[in-house]
């Protein structure tokens, strides 16, 4: 197998590794398992660019993006559309797809993982065509995400603080809105304070990540209009991993997910795998079921 290996010098872990001596270890790692490989280190504002070209190679069996949740998500992107397989070497925060994955999260241990492994076909959800492999969000999430952008932070340990403090700031302050949904043809009207779409339904590990990305579904999730001592209840069961026994959360499934938004008229926020975007009054959302394809580890080696 020919891969090209594109890592995001910017992200995460990276940031802080001899990338000389990593790529040169990822060489020899898939040579040994019998590919031929070439590892790119590239700026993070460069990185889409060279993902694209990469996958329009006719040269080239497979992909290996290495960074943070932004990373993933773009280069999933560009995967879905291309056709191209997809590795994905986890050197973000949080690492929430290579947790669905099951895959290490060291970026070391990962490389022998995806050299000896296989390719599957996943799922990829869309939010108006702009593809997710996690989740869109807007409320509670995307009120949050804008308080801490708001922050100075400049290591893993500065954006857990900062986020930290938006948590507080979103307690005190939490949003409330009206929304229209359509559910595969159900349709009604909710006012909540917070809106969670997914890609295959949370497992029940205290991040919320998907433990299954071949499902079919789009997990739907919908928190009811909260006072600041609800959405401090509903941190904790976060936290603790019990989200769905909050009397304020409702969870839904389906392949499509429309929503509109009666009194959008001025700024209004949503969050795309972690990406904060503007979000407009009427928003298509679809599961892919299959149209990714993805190198994983055999099912005996993806430790999670």
């Amino acid at each position: 197998m020919r891969v090209e290996a594109i890592f995001n010098r910017d992200g995460g872990t990276f940031r802080t590794t001899d990338m000389d001596a990593y790529t040169q270890y990822a060489e020899e790692v898939f040579r040994d398992a019998g590919h031929e490989i070439n590892c790119h280190v590239v700026a993070g504002d460069d990185m889409t660019d060279v993902l694209e070209r990469t996958a329009q190679r006719d040269d080239v069996d497979a992909m290996l993006a290495g960074g943070g949740d932004g990373t993933i998500s773009s280069a999933a992107g560009v995967a879905w559309k291309s056709g191209m397989p997809l590795g994905v070497v986890p050197a973000g925060t949080m690492n929430l797809f290579a947790r669905s994955l099951k895959l290490p999260l060291d970026i070391r241990e990962v490389l022998p993982v995806l050299a000896h492994g296989h390719v599957i076909d996943a799922d990829i959800g869309s939010a108006d065509g702009r593809a997710f492999v996690h989740q869109f969000s807007m409320g509670l999430h995307a009120r949050m995400v804008r308080y801490r952008e708001s922050f100075t932070f400049g290591s893993r340990i500065g954006k857990i603080s900062a986020s930290v403090r938006a948590a507080v700031g979103v307690i005190f302050n939490p949003p409330e809105f009206e929304v229209d949904i359509d559910i595969d043809g159900h349709t009604e009207r909710r006012k909540i304070s917070a809106i969670s779409v997914s890609n295959n339904h949370f497992g029940h590990d205290k991040l919320m990540y998907a433990d299954d990305v071949t499902g079919g579904h789009l997990g739907f999730y919908t928190a009811a209009p909260l006072r600041p001592h609800q959405v401090a209840g509903l941190v904790v069961d976060v936290l603790r991993g019990k989200f769905r026994d909050n009397v304020n959360i409702t969870e839904m499934s389906g392949q499509s997910v429309d929503l509109h938004f009666p009194k959008v008229h001025g700024r209004i926020n949503c969050v795309i795998d972690g990406e904060l975007l503007p979000l407009q009054q009427d928003v298509a959302l679809r599961i892919h079921p299959g149209e990714l394809k993805l190198l994983v580890g055999q099912p005996d080696t993806n430790v999670g």
